[in-house]
């Protein structure tokens, strides 16, 4: 998928991980921010997501998931 990908996130979450290794994997270029580390950021995140789930994955098309399944995540980057 081209375009750019926003991932919200923090290290301690395992959905995070598991979306990264996916992302990483499938060779999707993405930007991660750390909503631990920025307050802005997880501010922007639950705005996006309507709730406080993490991770908050942004796609360039102006679609986003809420702590998807792998199954989503690869369908959504697959095309």
């Amino acid at each position: 998928m081209a375009g750019t990908i926003t991932m919200y996130g923090a290290d301690w979450c395992g959905d995070c991980t598991r979306a990264k290794a996916l992302l990483d994997r499938e060779g999707v270029a993405y930007t991660y921010v750390d909503v631990e580390a920025d307050e802005a950021a997880r501010e922007r995140a639950i705005e996006i997501a309507g709730r406080q789930n993490i991770p908050v994955i942004v796609f360039d098309d102006g679609s986003h998931l809420v702590e998807p399944s792998n199954p989503e995540l690869l369908a959504k980057v697959r095309g």
